[in-house]
C-alpha cells in the first residue's frame, strides 16, 4: 500500500507550481451533486438500496434487540464476549458504550439522509423528469422509507433528533437536538410519514420489485397506532390500564385495508421461510435480497444482517448465533392440541426423533427451531446432531431455522463470511392479522379475534405433510372454541401466546413484551428458569444468573455514547442510563 506521503507530496508540488490543469480534472468514481439531484428516480433507488446496507454489527432487522432481549433467544457464537451483544441478552450490564448501538444509530440516519436527498431531488426535478403522477408516487415511497427508518430508531432509542429534508437543505443536522420533540410528538411525525405514503401510493405497484404500496403503508400505520395504544413505552404508564380505544380503532381501520387486499396467508407455514417463496402473497413488504447468480454481481445482494446465524458445522461459515431458548421450545407444547398457557415452562422438554411420547407439540416448532436428531430445514441428508453447536455449555444445542435457507440451496461468500438470499420481512400478512386480533380483543370483539387466531392455527395444522412429515407423530394442534377462548383476559393471553408461536425468532418478541407492559415480570422469571437449562444432561445458560431487567430504565436502549459526545450537550440520555 502506498504511504500517505506519496499522495501528499505531488499535491504540494502541484500547488507550488500552480498546476491548474491537474486540479481541473474531474475526479472519477464521484457523482456530481447537481447531476445526482437531477435524476430523482435514481435517488429514490438509492434510498431503497440502503434498506439492505446492513451488517452483523448493525442488523436492520433488529434481531439482537427484539430476540436476544427477550425470552425467545440466546446470543450464541463463541462465548459471551463474541460480539458486543451479550449485554442485550442479560440487560443488567447494558450501557451506552457498545459500538453496535452506535453503528445502528448512525446507519439508520444514513438511510434517512438518502431519503432526504431523494425528497430534495423530487421536489426540485420530480415533475420535470418523471411527470406528475410518477413523481407523486415516488415521493410517497420515500416518505414510507423514511418512516421505516424512523420507526426503528424511535422503537429502539425513544428520544431521537428529527432530521428531515428541510434540516438537510439548511445544513442544521449538528444543531438539531434529540429533545426538540416529545415521544408523542415524534410518533405523530412518524405517523405523518406513513399517512403521506398511504395517500400517494397505489394498492398494486405495476413495476413491483420490492417497492412500497398502499397496503404496506396501511400496515405500518396499524403498527404505529398499536404501539402507542398501550401507553408511552415505560411500564409505569403502559399496559391494559392505559389502553387508548381510539388508537385501537385505528388499528382495525387500517388492517381492514389489508384484509381486502391481494395479500393472504400462504398455505404452508414452512414455505414462508424458503427463498423461492420470498415474494409470495404472505409478503406485504420485505427487504429484497439476491444471490450472485441472480444479479450477475460478485457476491449478490445477500442478507448480511443474518450472516452470523448459520448452524455450526452445517455451513462452511456457520457462526451459530441467534439460538432459540429452552423456554421457547417449551412454549410449543400442547395439551389437547391447545397451548399450555399456565404451565408450559414448569418442566423442560424437547422432542427426540424416534422417541414419541405423550407430550405433543405445535407443528411450528419444527419449522422454527433446529434440534438434534431432526433434519436441518427439512432435508434428511443434513441431520442435526449435538455436534452442531459451537459452545453447547454456554448456549445449548438449538439453532434458528427461519433466517437461513435449506443447506442444499448454497450460500453466498465474502471471505470468511456467509450470507443468504433470504428476504427480511418488514410485514407479512399473518403479522398484520395478529395485530388486528390484538386490537379486536381490546375492543371487546372476541369472536372476530378468535376467528383470526383459528385461521392461523389451522394453517399451522395444515403445515405438516409437505415439509415435516417425519415429525407428524409429535404434532397435535387444535382450534379454540368459544368456551376455550374464554373471557377478555383469557383471550388476551391466547393472542399473546399465539403471537409468540407464530412470530418467534422474527425480531418482535421483546418489543411485544414492552408494548404490553409486562417485560420485567416475563424476563426476570425467564432468567431464573433458563439459568438451569439442560439438554441431554448438559447444562447451559448459567450466565443468566447475572441477568436482570429494570423497569423504568431498560424499556428503551440508551442513546449511544459516541452520539452524546459528538456534539457535547446536543443530545440527552434516556432515563436510567448514565
Amino acid at each position: 500500500m502506498k504511504s500517505l506521503k506519496s499522495y501528499i507530496l505531488p499535491l504540494v508540488a502541484c500547488g507550488l507550481a500552480s498546476c491548474n490543469s491537474f486540479i481541473d480534472v474531474p475526479p472519477t468514481g464521484v457523482v456530481d451533486g447537481d447531476l445526482a439531484y437531477s435524476q430523482p428516480d435514481k435517488m429514490v433507488n438509492a434510498a431503497y438500496a440502503s434498506l439492505g446496507d446492513c451488517w452483523f454489527s448493525y442488523p436492520f432487522n433488529l434481531w439482537p434487540y427484539g430476540d436476544l432481549g427477550s425470552d425467545d433467544c440466546l446470543k450464541g457464537g463463541g462465548g459471551t464476549t463474541d460480539t458486543g451483544y451479550h449485554p442485550m441478552e442479560i440487560w443488567s450490564t447494558l450501557t451506552s458504550t457498545p459500538g453496535e448501538l452506535d453503528e445502528l444509530w448512525y446507519r439508520l440516519y444514513c438511510n434517512i439522509s438518502r431519503c432526504n436527498r431523494a425528497l430534495v431531488a423530487l421536489q426540485d426535478y420530480g415533475v420535470e423528469k418523471l411527470g406528475e403522477k410518477t413523481a407523486a408516487q415516488r415521493t410517497g415511497e420515500v416518505h414510507f422509507l423514511r418512516g421505516h427508518s424512523y420507526f426503528k430508531l424511535l422503537t429502539m432509542f425513544r428520544q431521537i433528533p428529527w432530521i428531515d429534508e428541510n434540516v438537510f437543505r439548511n445544513n442544521l443536522q449538528e444543531q438539531t437536538p434529540n429533545n426538540q420533540f416529545t415521544y408523542a410528538e415524534l410518533w405523530d411525525k412518524v405517523i405523518k410519514e406513513f399517512e403521506m405514503a398511504y395517500e400517494a401510493l397505489p394498492e398494486v405497484v405495476e413495476d413491483g420489485g420490492g417497492r412500497a404500496n398502499k397496503i404496506a403503508a396501511a400496515s405500518y400505520l396499524a403498527k404505529c397506532y398499536l404501539t402507542i395504544a398501550w401507553g408511552d413505552g415505560y411500564e409505569a404508564t403502559d399496559g391494559v390500564d392505559f389502553i387508548n380505544r381510539e388508537y385501537m380503532e385505528k388499528v382495525v381501520e387500517y388492517t381492514d385495508i389489508v384484509v381486502k387486499s391481494q395479500y393472504d396467508y400462504l398455505e404452508d407455514f414452512g414455505d414462508i421461510f424458503l427463498p423461492e417463496y420470498k415474494n409470495s402473497k404472505e409478503s406485504i413488504f420485505a427487504v429484497q435480497t439476491s444471490q450472485y447468480t441472480e444479479d450477475n454481481t460478485r457476491y449478490g445482494r445477500a442478507n448480511w444482517s443474518n450472516m452470523l446465524n448459520g448452524c455450526w458445522g452445517m455451513w462452511s461459515c456457520g457462526w451459530d448465533f441467534h439460538k432459540p431458548s429452552q423456554n421457547l421450545v417449551n412454549a410449543y407444547k400442547t395439551r389437547d392440541g391447545l397451548p399450555m398457557l399456565d404451565d408450559y415452562a414448569s418442566t423442560n422438554a424437547y422432542p427426540v426423533m424416534g422417541n414419541v411420547n405423550s407430550q405433543k407439540w405445535d407443528p411450528r416448532l419444527f419449522h422454527t427451531v433446529g434440534m438434534p436428531t431432526f433434519p436441518y430445514k427439512y432435508e434428511s441428508e443434513y441431520m442435526m446432531t449435538t455436534d452442531n453447536s459451537r459452545t453447547p455449555n454456554t448456549y445449548g444445542f438449538y439453532t434458528s431455522l427461519k433466517d437461513v435457507p435449506q443447506r442444499s440451496g448454497g450460500e453466498t461468500f465474502e471471505g470468511s463470511w456467509q450470507a443468504f438470499a433470504m428476504n427480511d420481512y418488514v410485514f407479512r400478512y399473518t403479522d398484520v392479522m395478529l395485530m388486528r386480533a390484538e386490537a379486536l380483543i381490546e375492543l371487546d370483539r372476541l369472536g372476530d379475534a378468535m376467528e383470526i387466531i383459528n385461521d392461523i392455527r389451522q394453517r399451522a395444522a395444515d403445515s405438516v405433510e409437505k415439509h415435516i412429515s417425519y415429525a407428524k407423530d409429535f404434532c397435535e394442534i387444535s382450534l379454540y372454541s368459544s368456551a376455550t377462548f374464554g373471557d377478555k383476559a383469557h383471550a388476551r393471553e391466547c393472542l399473546r401466546f399465539e403471537r409468540r408461536l407464530e412470530m418467534a425468532m422474527e425480531s418482535s418478541r421483546y418489543f411485544d413484551l414492552r408494548r404490553w407492559g409486562i417485560a420485567s415480570s416475563v424476563l426476570n422469571t425467564y432468567f431464573a428458569k433458563e439459568a438451569n437449562s439442560t439438554y441431554d444432561g448438559t447444562a447451559y445458560g448459567a450466565y443468566y444468573k447475572d441477568a436482570h431487567y429494570t423497569p423504568e430504565k431498560n424499556e428503551f436502549y440508551p442513546v449511544p455514547y459516541n452520539q452524546l459526545y459528538y456534539v457535547p450537550g446536543l443530545y440527552e440520555q434516556n432515563k436510567g442510563y448514565n
